[in-house]
């Protein structure tokens, strides 16, 4: 599985990082898991963050890189991935927070290009109507982890290639974000149902709002 840093790497190629303080939530285990979670401004893209779980005697981990572009008119980005049982379970959403339809069509490509992999059918959603189709989930066994170590550094970069466009009203864009962010919080969900029932809905809220999304 590729390392989160690996992936920060990649974005701080092209723009820079500068760390958020997130000491708030050193050390917060949630349902058996223990959770790093950092945040970070992105210089002329946005808001940053990771979250790395690990529990069950190192039998699970999951991964989550999200990217809310705050400066530039691009949708939100969001990557898990988890290995539980023997299992690869890989689940990139994109999801229209922009104020302009941008050309997707690159995403969509590599998505083709992969698409020998075996899809995952997430099934429906509240958020779906703003799901994009460059969105894609996989599943499998272990002899798919090396694809899909290569099909996640392929599709962040296609991701940041994308044709860029600054934000023209910053509070348009904000609202655009935060119909998906409150939208967890108030339809809820595996992830936010258990930090919910662990810290509470107000430090919950405060996780999201700060920390995953910067909004």
């Amino acid at each position: 599985m590729n390392s989160l840093t690996e992936l920060l790497d990649i974005i701080n190629a092209r723009y820079q990082l500068t760390p958020i303080d997130t000491n708030a939530y050193n050390g917060l285990k949630v349902n058996g898991m223990k959770f790093d979670i950092k945040a970070y401004k992105a210089k002329g893209l946005g808001h940053v963050s990771i979250m790395s779980a690990r529990g069950f005697f190192g039998l699970m981990k999951m991964d989550t890189l999200i990217i809310n572009p705050t400066e530039v008119d691009l949708p939100l980005y969001s990557y898990d991935r988890i290995l539980a049982m023997g299992n690869d379970t890989y689940i990139l959403e994109v999801y229209d927070t922009m104020l302009e339809a941008t050309d997707l069509s690159s995403m969509e490509a590599l998505n083709s290009k992969y698409n020998h992999l075996p899809l995952h059918d997430l099934g429906a959603h509240w958020y779906d109507n703003i799901k994009l189709p460059c969105s894609i989930s996989f599943k499998g066994k272990k002899q798919i982890y090396a694809d899909l170590d290569k099909f996640t550094v392929e599709n962040l970069k296609s991701f940041l290639a994308l044709p860029q466009q600054p934000v023209a009203d910053k509070e348009a864009k904000e609202q655009k974000s935060l119909y998906y962010v409150n939208g967890l919080l108030e339809h809820g969900g595996p992830s936010t149902d258990a930090f919910t029932k662990a810290i509470g809905p107000g430090a919950t809220a405060t996780l999201f709002h700060h920390a995953l999304f910067g909004v």
